[in-house]
């Protein structure tokens, strides 16, 4: 095991990926020389040369739809976009071509595109910089969407992705891009959890707290404040949005009665409104109380002075907590 950041275990998983297959190209913005703005894909470029790492014009457009031609020609491209806010002039592509053109031919025609999307706030950035686009892409058919929460996980999921004949939209928690944790560099993928399955971190028997990405720790903090409190809570941390694995939720919840879900980005339409209603349909008669949802707000990202108030932390994930529980809450108007 080796102890390394969030970034260099995606940056050994890349590495790991470029010397396997020779067919694996990596595209995007200040990636080469610069090794990217958060310096994740560092050295490589060095190491495989400017026809592996290639640094590409300004134009997220351009970037997937050469990735969308690499494909067709037996490559695994992937493509790195600088932050999330940056996407949406690729969206076209994404949705229209890289999701599409598996079931348009009959599956003759394969997409082993990953598309690397720093996500998330927490970073004090600029407008455009700290959004959280995932639910519009869980939404689109034919795309798998995974975001990973830990080095470790980070490490094998991108090599994971990168084998995947699926296009692959693979968050990355900007904010814990610089938090440590054991990795295994020699893991096997053969031995490894697909990334399409949720993780049971915390055992818990009073409430299911699920999430993904930067607030799968803050959630396992909760746990630890909460059991001080007398409260059980298990910790699912999703890995995969589309697929989502159901079953460890639906058997946390069936035990436990009880479902928080957390996530940066909004309510309306989000994530926790899906997994809300999917797990009501699965698990209605053994829900003690009606689904919780901790999001961001449904307001355009704020400026870095405020976004810690706009984003879910220890305190507001324990207030959903109460809430699930029928205890004194920020809602209902009686103080703790």
């Amino acid at each position: 095991m080796t102890q390394l950041t969030l970034a260099k275990a995606l940056n050994a998983g890349l590495r790991h990926a470029l010397a396997d297959d020779e067919k694996v190209v990596l595209m995007g913005e200040d990636i080469g020389t610069l090794g990217g703005v958060f310096r994740v894909t560092d050295g490589l470029k060095a190491e495989f040369g400017a026809h592996r790492v290639v640094d590409s014009p300004l134009s997220e457009a351009g970037l997937i739809g050469t990735a969308v031609g690499l494909a067709y020609r037996g490559f695994r491209p992937v493509v790195e976009i600088q932050f999330d806010g940056f996407i949406y002039p690729g969206f076209d592509q994404i949705v229209a071509q890289v999701a599409k053109l598996h079931y348009r031919s009959r599956g003759t025609v394969k997409m082993p595109i990953t598309i690397r999307v720093p996500f998330g706030g927490g970073i004090g950035a600029a407008e455009h910089h700290s959004e959280s686009p995932e639910a519009y892409f869980a939404h689109t058919a034919g795309l798998r969407v995974v975001a990973c929460s830990n080095p470790a996980d980070a490490h094998l999921m991108i090599r994971q992705a990168i084998a995947s004949d699926d296009p692959v939209l693979f968050f990355e928690p900007k904010r814990r891009y610089h938090v440590k944790g054991e990795v295994d560099l020699d893991a096997s993928l053969a031995d490894a959890p697909p990334m399409g399955v949720a993780s049971t971190l915390t055992r818990g028997d009073d409430v299911t707290l699920v999430t993904y990405g930067a607030l799968v720790q803050t959630a396992r903090d909760a746990a630890t404040a909460a059991a001080e409190d007398g409260v059980s809570i298990e910790v699912i941390d999703l890995r995969s949005l589309a697929p989502i694995d159901y079953a460890p939720v639906e058997a946390s919840v069936r035990r436990t009665g009880r479902l928080v879900i957390a996530h940066e980005a909004g309510q309306q339409g989000g994530m926790g409104a899906e997994i809300a209603a999917s797990i009501t349909e699965r698990c209605f008669e053994f829900l003690e109380a009606a689904p919780v949802r901790v999001t961001g707000h449904d307001i355009p990202y704020p400026p870095a002075k405020l976004e810690r108030h706009h984003l879910p932390d220890l305190d507001r994930i324990l207030d959903g907590v109460d809430r699930v529980l029928g205890r004194p809450n920020s809602l209902s108007g009686v103080e703790a």
